[in-house]
C-alpha cells in the first residue's frame, strides 16, 4: 500500500511539474498495489534471512536517503514561512469524540513505528561470535532505536511546524512540497526501493515458523520437503520447493488483495501497529524475561513489569479502537 502511494506519488510529482499545481493529475492505486505483489511473489523465493544480506544493506540506505530529504524539506519550509504552524492542541474537530478517535489512531501509528521486535531474534540468529550474539544485538538494538527516534521527531515536529493542522499523513506523498520535484521522486523512489525488501525482512520470520511446522509435521511428504532444481540461462541453479511456492505465492497474493480493499495508509498502518505492539514488543519479552531471570511473584521487579505490560495493553486496545474506527469510517465516506 505504502509503495504504491509512493509510485503513484512520483507520477502526480511529474504531472504538477508539467501542468501546475492545480492540475487534476489523478491516478489510481490498484495496478501499482498488483505490480508490486508480482514483484514480491518473486522476491518470496529468497530462502531465508541468510540469503537476503544485499537486500537489507539496499534496504537500510534508502531508509536514510528518504529520511534526510523529509527531514531537510519539513525544515526548509519551516525556514520559507518565516514561522511555526500548528498549535499544542493539535488538529480541531467538530467534537470531543472525533477527537479522542483521532488520539487513539494516533497511538495505534505511534505503535507501528517500532516494529522490529518480529524479527529481532531472527536477526540475532545471523550473528557470528565472539562477542556473544545477545552484546552484540543490544548495542545494536540502542543504537538504532536512538537514531529512529531521531529521525521520526525531526520528520513529525518539522512536517507539523511547516504545515500546522494541514499535514499531510505522509509527508513526501501528501504534497505539502511540489519542489524540487526531483528530489522528491527520488525520495519516493528510495522508498519504493525501501519497502520491497523491507516487505521480506518482515515476511521471512512468518515464512520460516509455517515451513518449519510443516516440515515437523509432515517429514515424510514430497510436497513439502522435496526441492527441484532448475538451471536457467545466465541465471545460478535455482531450487525450487512445491510448499514454499504454493505458500508464499499464496501469502503475497492475500496481502495484495487486503491492500487493494483497504487502501488507507494511516488506518491501516494504527490497525497493524496495534495489533504487533503488546504481543510482540511487551508481552513475549517480559515474559521471557521473568522465565529466563526467574523473577519471583510480587517482587518489586515483578510488579513493575506487570504494570508497565498492563499499561501498555490498555494503549493497545485504545489505539486499536481508534484505527479500527477510522478505517471503518473511511470506507463508509
Amino acid at each position: 500500500m505504502t509503495t504504491s502511494t509512493s509510485m503513484r506519488a512520483i507520477q502526480k510529482s511529474n504531472c504538477y511539474h508539467r501542468e501546475g499545481h492545480n492540475a487534476p493529475c489523478a491516478y489510481g492505486d490498484t495496478k501499482h498495489m498488483l505490480l508490486f505483489g508480482a514483484v514480491q511473489v518473486v522476491m518470496s523465493q529468497i530462502p531465508d534471512f541468510h540469503n537476503m544480506e544485499w537486500l537489507s544493506v539496499i534496504a537500510a540506505i534508502m531508509s536514510f536517503a528518504y529520511s534526510f530529504i523529509g527531514f531537510g524539506l519539513g525544515f526548509a519550509k519551516v525556514i520559507e514561512n518565516g514561522r511555526i504552524k500548528g498549535s499544542i492542541a493539535g488538529v480541531p474537530t467538530a467534537n470531543l469524540a472525533d477527537k479522542l478517535w483521532l488520539a487513539f489512531q494516533a497511538l495505534g501509528d505511534i505503535a507501528f513505528a517500532y516494529p522490529y521486535s518480529i524479527i529481532l531474534l531472527e536477526i540475532q540468529d545471523t550473528l557470528k561470535s565472539p562477542p556473544p550474539e545477545n552484546k552484540t544485538m543490544k548495542m545494536a538494538s540502542m543504537i538504532s532505536i536512538f537514531i529512529t527516534t531521531f529521525f521520526y521527531l525531526c520528520c513529525g515536529c518539522f512536517g507539523y511546524a511547516a504545515f500546522g493542522n494541514d499535514t499531510p499523513g505522509n509527508l513526501l506523498t501528501g504534497f505539502g512540497f511540489y519542489e524540487p520535484y526531483w528530489l522528491i521522486d527520488f525520495a519516493n523512489a528510495c522508498i519504493v526501493l525501501h519497502l520491497v525488501g523491507g516487505y521480506q525482512i518482515y515476511s521471512q520470520p512468518v515464512f520460516a515458523f509455517v515451513e518449519r511446522w510443516f516440515t515437523r509435521k509432515y517429514p515424510s511428504s514430497g510436497f513439502v520437503n522435496n526441492f527441484y532444481t532448475f538451471k536457467l540461462p545466465l541465471l545460478p541453479p535455482l531450487r525450487v520447493n512445491i510448499l514454499r511456492l504454493c505458500f508464499r505465492t499464496a501469502y503475497v497474493v492475500s496481502t495484495t488483495a487486503v491492500a487493494i480493499i483497504f487502501p488507507y495508509f494511516n488506518q491501516v498502518l494504527g490497525v497493524l501497529g496495534a495489533l504487533n505492539f503488546w504481543p510482540l514488543a511487551i508481552y513475549f519479552p517480559v515474559e521471557m524475561y521473568f522465565v529466563q531471570k526467574k523473577i519471583g511473584a510480587w517482587t518489586r521487579k515483578w510488579i513493575v513489569l506487570r504494570t508497565f505490560s498492563f499499561i501498555c495493553l490498555l494503549v493497545t486496545i485504545i489505539g486499536l479502537i481508534g484505527s479500527i474506527e477510522g478505517l471503518i469510517s473511511a470506507k463508509l465516506g
